[in-house]
């Protein structure tokens, strides 16, 4: 395992410090620090970036962010338990890490990063991960915040980001995904390189934002996504009557096949859908 800076090894650090993984916070720690330094390199140039960790426990992707040359690291860690840990990593990079205490999901990430573009970079919570996600790519703003999203899922979240139409993954998750981002999975990380080994593989995930998204209004975007592949068995006929009785009429105004199925259309077919339903007359 490579050596990245003069602290302790992690295994050491979490004995030190009693830091037993809890399942109610979805966490399995990533001890391998030749990892932790791929996925480090993987976000980019860090010299004159602020990266956004999301759960950084006892600190391994921390330091390698750090030790890669990370300006600033700013870390969001809601077990307590991990602080004194975390204000370790902070003293050897003395003025580069901001440990803050609180949910994710309840901060505004912008806030706590400031002015100018952001790398977030996180082995996730799996509990967590795919609402942080949407939060990040359906932000009203566009262009968002940040320039680029390095993240480490269950392999089947990752696969589902990155998924094809005609693929059994493709799903919400995909349209969006793929309407405002592009990227894809750069590797997979073996359940043994966990402490406790979960019981799937994790897949590392990279995305950049398109800077200019297809024209569509998101919200619309998500409702016809939701009927669409709530029932993404049934012809977009029926699965699209619950947004409207004249279902069949929308599809078409988007130069789409009434009989095709949610799994068919691609991204450029649901945005022209979308931009369909907005068009519809009130008394549709």
């Amino acid at each position: 395992m490579a050596q990245i800076d003069d602290l302790p090894p992690l295994r050491d650090v979490i004995a030190a410090h009693g830091l037993n993984a809890k399942k109610s916070l979805g966490q399995n720690f990533l001890l391998d620090l030749n990892l932790t330094s791929r996925i480090a390199r993987s976000t980019g140039s860090l010299e004159d970036s602020t990266v956004l960790e999301i759960g950084p426990g006892p600190g391994g992707l921390t330091r390698a962010l750090l030790a890669a040359g990370a300006k600033r690291v700013v870390a969001i860690e809601k077990d307590s338990r991990c602080l004194p840990a975390l204000a370790e990593i902070a003293e050897r990079y003395p003025g580069r890490l901001e440990v803050i205490e609180g949910d994710a999901l309840q901060l505004d990430p912008v806030a706590l990063t400031g002015d100018g573009k952001v790398r977030i970079a996180a082995n996730l919570p799996y509990n967590v991960g795919t609402q942080l996600l949407i939060n990040w790519i359906a932000t009203p703003n566009w262009p968002p915040f940040w320039s680029s999203l390095t993240l480490m899922f269950q392999k089947e979240v990752g696969e589902r980001i990155v998924a094809e139409p005609g693929t059994k993954a493709y799903g919400r998750l995909g349209v969006l995904c793929g309407w405002r981002c592009k990227g894809g999975i750069l590797f997979d990380i073996s359940p043994k390189a966990f402490t406790p080994p979960p019981k799937v593989t994790s897949a590392v995930v990279h995305l950049t934002p398109n800077e200019a998204p297809l024209p569509c209004d998101l919200k619309s975007l998500e409702k016809v996504t939701a009927a669409a592949f709530g029932q993404r068995r049934k012809m977009l006929r029926a699965s699209l009557k619950a947004l409207s009785p004249e279902a069949e009429t929308l599809i078409e105004r988007a130069g789409l096949d009434p009989t095709a199925r949610a799994e068919e259309i691609d991204v450029v077919g649901f945005v022209a859908l979308a931009n369909s339903f907005d068009r519809q007359p009130s008394g549709d």
